[in-house]
C-alpha cells in the first residue's frame, strides 16, 4: 500500500530536519511579518489535510513544482507555531496524472475523516471526476489546480478557486495581440475539453474586439498530427499564434512550425511554461510570449515574491524556483491566513465562510478578491517571454 507523503514542520523537505536547518526555519520565520504573532508551541493536533497531484508521469514536472511550494510555505508558517498555535500537516498521494489514481487518492482520503480539507489537487481531467465526490462530501477543495471553467461552479461554496482561468489568460493574449496591431491571428488547440476551452475564449475576445477570424487547427493528445497541423497553419500565414496545448503536443507543434515560420512570434498559456517544456524545446522557445498567473519569481521587488525566495531557501529546495512554485506557495499562503480567520478550533463550515471574506486581500504584490464559486478569486495575468538564456523576462 502506497503511503502520503507527509509535510509538517518537522518534515516540510521530505527528510529530517537536522538541528542546524530547524534554527535557520525558525530564524527565517522571525523576519517575516505575514506570519503574524503566536505562540512558538503548538496545540494538541495538527490540522490534517491532502493532496492528490502529479509527482510522476507526463506532467511531473508541474506537479512537483507546485508541491515543493506549498510545503516551502507550509514550513515556514509551522517554523513560527503554526496557525493558532496549530501547524499544517500536508500529507500528499501520487496519480501520476492519471484519472484511476486521483480517484483512488480521493477515495481514500474522503474516507478518513481526521482530513479537514483537500488542497492544490492537480489537472483538469482529475478535478472534473473529484468533483461529483467532493462537492457532495461538502469537504474544502481548496485551490484546484486548473483554469477550466468546470471547476468555477455557481453553487459549490467548498470549491474556492484561485489561479486565473484559461478564459483569463487567453482574453490577455488576444488584447494584446490587438493593442499591437496584430489582425491575422492563427490558433491551435488540443483536441480536448482544455484545448476547446482556450480556442472558444479567444474565439470570443477576438469577436469583442472586431478581429478577423482566426485560422484553427487541431492537435491530438499523443500529438501525431502535429506536424500535420503546423503544416495546415503555417499555410495562413498567420502574424502570430496562440497555443492551446500543453505537454508533448506542445514540442513537436512549436519545433515543427519552427522549422517552417520561424519568424511569427507564438503565444502560449502558463500551463506550457514549465522549465522542463521551455528546456525540451531549446532555442525553439527563444522569444515565445507565455501568460503567467503569478508574479515573476526572481522579481524580489514584490513583497510576495521576498516571502517565497526566504521560504525556498531555507526549506532546502535545489532546485531553481519556478512559477509553480510560486504558485504552490501563495495557495498555501492564502490557505494559511483563511485559516487563520476561521477560528481557533475552525469547522469545515467556519473555514469555508472565512475564505469567501477574503476580499481584496493583498499578499504583497499579489490580490485575492474571492466574490462567487463561479469566479477565481485571482485575476493576475501578465505576460513573460522566453530570453536566449531559457529564462522568462517581462
Amino acid at each position: 500500500m502506497k503511503h502520503p507523503i507527509r509535510s509538517s514542520a518537522s518534515q516540510a523537505t521530505g527528510r529530517p530536519v537536522t538541528h542546524l536547518a530547524r534554527r535557520k526555519l525558525l530564524a527565517m520565520a522571525a523576519t517575516l511579518p505575514w506570519l503574524g504573532a503566536g505562540s512558538v508551541r503548538a496545540q494538541e493536533g495538527s490540522i490534517k489535510i491532502a493532496q492528490s497531484t502529479a509527482l510522476s508521469g507526463p506532467l511531473a514536472d508541474l506537479g512537483s513544482a507546485m508541491h515543493q511550494g506549498a510545503k516551502a510555505a507550509f514550513a515556514a508558517i509551522n517554523a513560527k507555531g503554526g496557525v493558532q498555535g496549530r501547524t499544517i500537516e500536508l500529507a500528499t498521494l501520487d496519480d501520476a496524472y492519471e484519472v484511476p489514481k486521483a480517484l483512488a487518492n480521493v477515495d481514500r482520503f474522503l474516507a478518513d475523516s481526521s482530513y479537514f480539507a483537500l488542497f492544490n489537487c492537480m489537472g483538469t481531467p482529475m478535478i472534473d471526476a473529484m468533483l461529483p465526490k467532493v462537492i457532495e462530501s461538502g469537504i474544502p477543495f481548496f485551490a484546484p489546480f486548473t483554469g477550466a471553467q468546470l471547476s468555477r461552479t455557481k453553487t459549490a461554496r467548498n470549491v474556492f478557486n484561485i489561479r486565473a482561468s484559461y478564459a483569463d489568460e487567453a482574453e490577455k493574449l488576444v488584447q494584446h495581440l490587438s493593442t499591437i496591431g496584430i489582425q491575422r491571428i492563427g490558433i491551435v488547440y488540443q483536441n480536448n475539453s482544455f484545448g476547446k476551452e482556450v480556442f472558444d475564449s479567444a474565439r470570443q475576445s477576438m469577436s469583442r474586439l472586431k478581429l478577423p477570424e482566426a485560422a484553427a487547427v487541431t492537435v491530438e493528445n499523443n500529438a501525431s498530427d502535429a506536424g500535420a497541423a503546423a503544416a495546415k497553419l503555417a499555410e495562413a500565414n498567420p502574424e502570430a499564434v496562440v497555443i492551446g496545448l500543453a505537454g508533448k503536443p506542445t514540442l513537436e507543434f512549436v519545433k515543427a512550425f519552427r522549422a517552417l515560420r520561424r519568424g511569427v512570434t507564438l503565444y502560449a498559456l502558463s500551463v506550457m511554461g514549465t522549465p522542463a517544456t521551455v528546456k525540451a524545446l531549446g532555442a525553439d522557445a527563444t522569444g515565445m510570449a507565455i501568460s503567467q498567473v503569478v508574479p515573476l519569481p526572481s522579481n524580489v521587488v514584490t513583497p510576495v515574491v521576498r516571502d517565497f525566495q526566504a521560504a525556498w531557501k531555507a526549506s532546502g529546495a535545489t532546485a531553481e524556483p519556478s512559477h509553480l512554485a510560486l504558485e504552490g506557495y501563495i495557495n498555501a499562503r492564502v490557505f494559511a491566513e483563511a485559516l487563520q480567520r476561521a477560528g481557533r478550533n475552525p469547522t469545515r463550515a467556519a473555514f469555508i465562510d472565512a475564505t469567501w471574506n477574503l476580499k481584496k486581500w493583498d499578499l504583497g504584490g499579489f490580490e485575492i478578491n474571492a466574490t462567487t464559486p463561479d469566479r477565481n478569486a485571482s485575476r493576475f495575468v501578465e505576460l513573460t517571454l522566453v530570453g536566449r538564456d531559457g529564462r522568462f523576462i517581462r
